[in-house]
């Protein structure tokens, strides 16, 4: 091979297809996979090392471009199992490293087909720890993630794209990814390697799932804990709820600006806590809690996602290594002396979890579930089962 020939390669290698251009005009470039086109959305990072499908198909993400800091993405490939939702919501996704060959024995296509099949634009060859940096001194700015195989990009148009996006403030998105009709979960418990996503028939307590952009692993967990539960639209009302005849109530996790939601949330909840039913809520379910018990949230500089964030469990004084995926968060100083806070991060001090002192009503702002993630929090679950057998002969009304 000549000089001429290596020339061209590194020049071909060199190529920018992939862009990323923030509403501040800092432009990143980089080589695009995945989907061809153009999304933008808000720009935020993910510490996680393993789970990178289960993040990107988290329905948490709609309207937003996950920036992985972890530079091995991809080495596992995808499956058609390990998915959080039957439809990717995330707007992109940005990795360090070109993505290899898979190397595991459930793979079924590579990530970048996988990019492909969902329509989510993708981007790699970027300096991510830049980014992830930039992010945390001035914030979770708006960006443009665009593919473009020719690399031909009108980067002014890109900027005034991720300029002119509103952004998630007073942002509703709960009520795009939520389901439109109700059903009921097919009863699979969690992943286990020797029997894989093995079918629970045994149903004993009744669980109505109010989805804001529920994750399927939260499901297999109820599965787990012998429930049989019916999920229902993020509209439906208390009295809808009501008819179904549930044993207790799940506030999901979900995308978007809790006080947007809230709008047709509270009312809901609040008739739910005055009837006396278990309820147990998890990250935006946590947030839209705090509001129908007439607290208040406000949008973080950052956020927290990762699967290593540290919360000290005030009960009980134990330290929990949580998995995280949110950008909002109550506001302490609004809650009332009816609620107790039961968990808080080691990381900001922010709260991670309440709790009403005179009924069985909790939640947490991390994910006990986590997938991926430790299962350090999993007795949460095992919590919400004992509040539904303590209250199960009680008066509803």
């Amino acid at each position: 091979m000549n000089k001429k020939q290596k020339n061209k390669i590194a020049i071909k290698h060199q190529f920018p297809t992939g862009i990323l251009a923030l509403d501040n005009k800092i432009v990143f470039k980089g080589i695009g996979l995945g989907y061809q086109g153009t999304a933008t959305g808000e720009v935020c990072f993910n510490t996680s090392l393993t789970g990178y499908q289960e993040i990107i198909s988290d329905p948490s993400y709609a309207g937003q471009i996950i920036n992985f800091t972890f530079p091995h993405i991809g080495n596992v490939g995808t499956n058609n199992e390990d998915l959080e939702s039957d439809k990717v919501w995330a707007k992109g996704a940005i990795f360090n490293s070109e993505i290899t060959s898979p190397s595991n024995y459930r793979a079924l296509r590579t990530l970048d087909e996988w990019l492909k099949k969902n329509k989510i634009v993708g981007l790699t060859g970027l300096d991510t720890r830049s980014l992830t940096n930039f992010i945390r001194d001035k914030g979770a700015p708006k960006g443009t993630i665009s593919n473009n195989k020719k690399g031909k990009f009108n980067i002014k148009k890109l900027i005034n794209y991720s300029i002119k996006w509103p952004g998630l403030n007073g942002l509703d998105l709960a009520k795009e990814v939520s389901t439109k009709k109700t059903y009921s979960w097919k009863g699979f418990k969690t992943w286990r390697k020797e029997t894989g996503y093995k079918k629970n028939n045994k149903k004993i307590f009744k669980i109505v799932a109010i989805d804001y952009g529920i994750k399927k692993n939260i499901l297999r967990y109820f599965s787990d804990y012998n429930c049989d539960v019916k999920v229902v639209s993020c509209k439906t009302t208390a009295e809808e709820i009501v008819k179904l005849n549930p044993d207790g109530i799940f506030l999901s996790n979900g995308p978007g600006d809790p006080a947007a939601t809230g709008v047709y949330a509270i009312k809901t909840i609040q008739k739910l806590i005055k009837w006396n039913y278990p309820i147990f809520g998890i990250c935006l379910g946590h947030q839209i809690l705090a509001l129908a018990l007439n607290a208040k949230t406000k949008k973080m500089k950052l956020g927290h996602r990762g699967a290593n964030h540290p919360v000290k469990n005030l009960i009980n004084n134990k330290v929990e290594i949580t998995s995280q995926n949110h950008g909002f968060v109550v506001i302490e100083k609004s809650l009332s002396k009816k609620i107790q806070i039961t968990h808080k991060s080691l990381f900001d001090n922010t709260i991670e979890g309440i709790r009403l002192k005179n009924r069985p009503v909790f939640s947490v702002q991390y994910h006990p579930e986590a997938n991926p993630g430790p299962q350090d929090s999993q007795y949460l679950f095992n919590n919400f089962i004992q509040d539904i057998k303590k209250y199960a002969q009680k008066k509803r009304y």
